[in-house]
């Protein structure tokens, strides 16, 4: 009989690992609770939540193009089309991933409109309740193992100051952000200086009276903004018409808007589970994907500042290499001691809790802890290097990066054309 995998999720990750599972001989089943796969790249006007009384999960906003570009952006057997742009539009990104569903024949495994309201270990099998959202009805089935891929871009997290209920002016989190026109003439307080935060204080400031963005960052960023904003360290407080800053000045704004981050997750994971979250920190995972309580469950997708859909790709065939039988995973009591000294390392370096997955700069080494673990294939060096290249670049010249052209020579090579 096939071992019966569950995917939770028809995003970026729970593609590739639909696609990967049905190339190592499972039967796979992938619930989607919106009606097209995409996950996070499909755009909705909603906000709150849907007609189904289900929050919206996609932070999509209007006319947004990729901060990385497309040459990174692909699957590693599976690359974006070629075109003359490398940083290319948000619905050229859902184009591709329908046509990466349809080249796989991923779609005929995908129940759309289906929630996944509770997954439960039950008798060395997963229990999944899911609901039918078009018919109104709830559903039990049973799977050997799940993947969890519900992307970690949904649920915000927003800041407690200190006389937040005071404040009488609009408070926004990027969330919920879907075009600049709600900011115009508004003198508009950004907080944080992330990816998020940094693009769109560039679009608001097109048609905001002022923006100031707030962050810690031990460095200012050395990008160019327009001349109606400025930067500030953080917020100490909040006021009925603004804010106190840890430098003791203060100021006055009509909106505060939260660039501040998601939380990881799993509204839908029962306790026994075996898995936590504190503070983004999932744990305890091997290698930053399998549930070291129980083995049989996988998340992909959870590291950041990575190459994304390389990486999940990459997640998958490790996990699914794995599952199949094909390798033996370490013990339990092992998964812990290595999952243990690698945080331990992490904590001694600076890092915070819920910095446990990021990667970074030092990408290449978890990618190539992977491909060795499991004998798969590796991604290109090339490809972690245009990542750090282009990461560096939306630093240092938010105005301008987006107009730069990458070229791949060779696995270890690109060129860049300005």
């Amino acid at each position: 009989m096939k071992m019966k995998v569950c995917v939770i999720g028809a995003g970026i990750a729970g593609l590739c690992s639909a696609k990967t599972a049905i190339q190592n001989g499972m039967e796979v089943v992938v619930y989607e609770q919106a009606n097209e796969v995409g996950g996070t790249w499909v755009y909705t006007d909603d906000i709150g939540v849907n007609e189904f009384g289900i929050d919206v999960h996609s932070s999509m906003y209007k006319g947004l193009h990729t901060n990385l570009p497309k040459e990174i952006m692909g699957y590693p057997d599976f690359p974006i089309p070629d075109q003359e742009k490398s940083y290319i539009p948000a619905s050229d990104i859902l184009k591709f991933l329908n046509l990466y569903a349809d080249h796989f024949n991923v779609k005929e495994h995908i129940k759309f409109l289906h929630h996944v309201i509770r997954v439960r270990p039950k008798a060395n099998q997963w229990e999944v309740i899911v609901k039918d959202l078009k018919n109104d009805k709830v559903n039990t089935e049973f799977f050997d193992f799940v993947m969890v891929c519900n992307g970690h871009y949904h649920t915000p997290v927003i800041p407690n100051y200190e006389n937040k209920d005071k404040y009488k002016g609009k408070q926004i989190h990027s969330h919920d952000y879907r075009f600049p026109d709600p900011f115009k003439g508004e003198t508009v307080l950004v907080i944080g200086a992330g990816p998020s935060g940094m693009d769109l204080a560039n679009e608001i400031s097109l048609l905001a009276k002022k923006v100031v963005v707030s962050h810690h960052l031990p460095e200012q960023p050395k990008s160019k903004f327009r001349n109606n904003v400025i930067q500030k360290p953080d917020v100490l407080r909040m006021t009925e018409n603004g804010v106190d800053f840890i430098d003791g000045t203060h100021d006055d704004f009509s909106i505060i808007f939260y660039c501040t981050g998601y939380k990881y997750c799993f509204p839908f994971l029962s306790m026994d589970c075996g898995v936590r979250v504190e503070d983004n920190f999932v744990q305890p995972l091997y290698k930053h994907c399998i549930n070291i309580n129980n083995p049989t469950m996988a998340f992909i997708g959870l590291p950041f500042y990575v190459c994304a859909s390389q990486m999940m790709d990459l997640q998958a065939r490790f996990v699914c290499k794995f599952f199949s039988g094909q390798k033996e995973l370490p013990s339990k009591k092992e998964m812990l001691e290595d999952t243990e000294k690698e945080m331990n390392e992490r904590w001694s370096r600076g890092y915070k809790k819920r910095q446990a997955h990021m990667m970074g700069a030092e990408q290449i080494n978890y990618y190539n802890t992977l491909s060795e673990k499991a004998e798969i294939e590796n991604l290109k060096p090339v490809i972690t290097k245009i990542h750090n290249e282009s990461s560096q670049r939306f630093i240092d010249d938010l105005t301008n990066f987006r107009k730069e052209v990458f070229r791949i020579i060779d696995d270890e090579t690109f060129i860049k054309i300005k």
